[in-house]
């Protein structure tokens, strides 16, 4: 299967190579010749497919702009030495920043690729009819893909639902959010209504990977919940919409992956499950240089059995992790844990986190820096700390490497455990402690999509596919539809499908898990969003569609506080800034139009609050 994808998708051939807009106009197809004959023609179509891997492969180290969406949710940071790539939690970002212009770039190339195989397929001379209608609705799909990011950074861009051969004929002004939104619905129905196009494909399939009725039911509903959000009109009719086409995924057989009982959260993102019926719309990975999924490199840790190890750029935020319930159902507090926990400084809390039988040397380093060493317990300082992770949501500990827990790595081509501690020491000798790109700072680190002991040994080259779209969000996004149109035990009935999977407490069981109306049963099914797909590159989306976004990344809410706007950043497990974000208005929810577009085409007007 592995082998299948490069034909798949990596065929990019320069007859059918397309830019996005640029002032250089270089978006239109170099020669008309591919449409001439089936083989070049399913290679053209396979050429959108590989914008994927554009922001997908190892140039994600390579281009400021390929940060990924996770690190703008509240979810996670991004290390201090890539921090500034991110224009609009940075606080220094204008219309001029290369970030903004190359997402619209990358997006609109998707968009310009499919408009011209949507206009030319027609007319292959070799290829029949029912292909011919497939690889028109793969195309559609795509361009409605590159629209739905588009519309949800830029809020209303301008459409261009045709093949424009002269580059300088793309001048038209921006059309209004709700009409992109329309025109998107619209190419994914025309997906859902093509009979050529197969309801799903099963493991094993060569096709496995492209678009199916499912992958486009899955975004139509979407879309829908975006309409319900953003089109100013009665939302009901929209949910009513999204709901159906998520209860249609169900009839498709769609389902949770559950095949490794209480562990199947935890290796449902594996390789060898990477095609089970959760899985609804994944990049494919493969173990070929440009195609592997680049999460296990940035997500992992020095210890990560990669040639030299992998990097952490990508830190899990300590409100993210303090937001895991308790095993019961209950609120996580830190008192529980460690008394005295709000009265103390970030500095002074440093000493719940320190390892046992700690020398001369590390104690007088960490009274210097500001622990309260009054209270170190020096032989049961590690499981002091350790009860206050082991006792949550299991979803917490399957997703994140918590203070001394264990993770299985590798050096040197030999696999080793290795621990989480404070102060680091040494990872080539017993005890093995974690090694990472931050041995000053003590964050935390990611489990999910790293690869363990020996499973990957190349940078850049993990097997395991980049998931886009699974069941589970689908469950919870039926959840949230339910729940808002008053159906709220419906909505109760779905979020535990999810929790039982985790081997989490279900709702509705004591006073905690007690649903208390459909205001109640809102935050919580959000909550579950969080723990279930973070890491996952959903929740900055979802929490634009929320309209929480601001609120979630720009206030520090660790430790049980609620800080000051601009209090959030990277911050060491006890709560010690590395940085804080920096949001310049309430206007950077929407992205700004690149200057160098509305060079291009004066026609462009600017998003409010983004001055050229």
């Amino acid at each position: 299967m592995k082998k299948t994808i490069i034909s798949i998708f990596a065929a990019v051939i320069a007859l059918s190579s397309c830019q996005s807009l640029d002032l250089v106009s270089t978006y239109q197809v170099a020669s008309s010749n591919v449409w001439g004959k089936a083989t070049l023609a399913r290679q053209a179509v396979n050429g959108i497919y590989n914008e994927f891997y554009t922001r997908s492969s190892t140039n994600v180290n390579e281009d400021n702009w390929n940060v990924m969406y996770e690190a703008y949710s509240s979810v996670m940071d991004t290390d201090k030495n890539w921090y500034e790539n991110q224009k609009v939690c940075y606080g220094n970002g204008t219309p001029s920043s290369g970030t903004f212009s190359e997402m619209y770039k990358y997006y609109y190339t998707f968009v310009f690729r499919a408009n011209d195989a949507i206009t030319h397929i027609d007319q292959v001379p070799d290829m029949d009819a029912s292909e011919k209608a497939k690889l028109k609705a793969e195309a559609k799909f795509l361009r409605a893909y590159g629209y739905m990011n588009l519309n949800v950074l830029y809020r209303g861009v301008p459409l261009y639902l045709e093949y424009i051969e002269d580059a300088s004929k793309a001048n038209r002004p921006r059309s209004a959010e709700k009409e992109v939104w329309e025109a998107i619905i619209k190419d994914l129905t025309d997906c859902v209504e093509e009979e050529a196009l197969p309801d799903r494909y099963l493991a094993g399939s060569q096709d496995y990977g492209r678009v199916s009725k499912g992958v486009a039911l899955a975004y139509r509903g979407q879309a829908y919940q975006w309409m319900a959000a953003r089109s100013g009109e009665d939302p009901r009719h929209y949910i009513e919409l999204a709901l159906a086409d998520y209860e249609a995924l169900e009839d498709l057989g769609y389902a949770l992956y559950t095949g490794d009982g209480a562990n199947s959260f935890k290796t449902l993102l594996k390789p060898a499950n990477e095609q089970c019926d959760e899985m609804i719309f994944a990049i494919r990975c493969t173990q070929t240089p440009g195609m592997g999924n680049p999460r296990a490199v940035l997500f992992g840790n020095r210890d990560t059995g990669v040639t030299s190890g992998a990097w952490n750029n990508y830190i899990p935020n300590p409100a993210y992790v303090e937001s895991f319930e308790n095993a019961d159902g209950s609120k996580f507090d830190w008192e529980d844990y460690c008394p005295g926990w709000n009265d103390m400084t970030p500095e002074q809390r440093s000493v719940f986190f320190l390892r046992n039988e700690m020398t001369d040397n590390e104690k007088a380093d960490m009274t210097e820096y500001g622990a309260d060493m009054s209270r170190y317990q020096s032989k049961s300082n590690e499981s002091r700390i350790q009860a206050a992770y082991d006792n949550r949501d299991p979803r917490l500990k399957m997703s994140i490497i918590t203070p001394y827990s264990v993770y299985h790595g590798g050096i040197a081509g030999v696999a080793y455990d290795f621990t989480l501690r404070w102060p680091y020491r040494a990872d080539t000798k017993e005890p093995r402690d974690i090694r990472t790109d931050t041995n000053s700072m003590y964050y935390y680190l990611w489990r999910k999509y790293v690869p363990e002991g020996l499973e990957n040994t190349i940078r850049w080259v993990y097997e395991q596919d980049n998931i886009l779209c699974r069941y589970a969000e689908i469950l919870l996004r039926r959840a949230e539809c339910l729940n808002e149109l008053d159906r709220t035990d419906e909505a109760v009935a779905l979020v535990n499908m999810v929790r039982s999977r985790a081997g989490h407490i279900l709702l509705n069981t004591n006073s905690y898990t007690t649903v208390a109306g459909k205001d109640d049963m809102r935050e919580r099914i959000r909550n579950e969003f969080y723990w279930e797909l973070g890491g996952e590159d959903s929740m900055y989306f979802n929490e634009l569609r929320w309209g929480v976004w601001l609120d979630r990344k720009f206030r520090d809410r660790s430790s049980g506080n609620v800080g000051e706007m601009n209090s959030n950043g990277l911050m060491q497990i006890w709560g010690s800034k590395t940085y804080t974000w920096y949001a310049l208005g309430d206007y950077v929810v929407a992205w700004p139009i690149p200057a160098k577009e509305r060079e291009m085409n004066p026609s462009l007007t600017q998003n409010p609050g983004w001055n050229d």
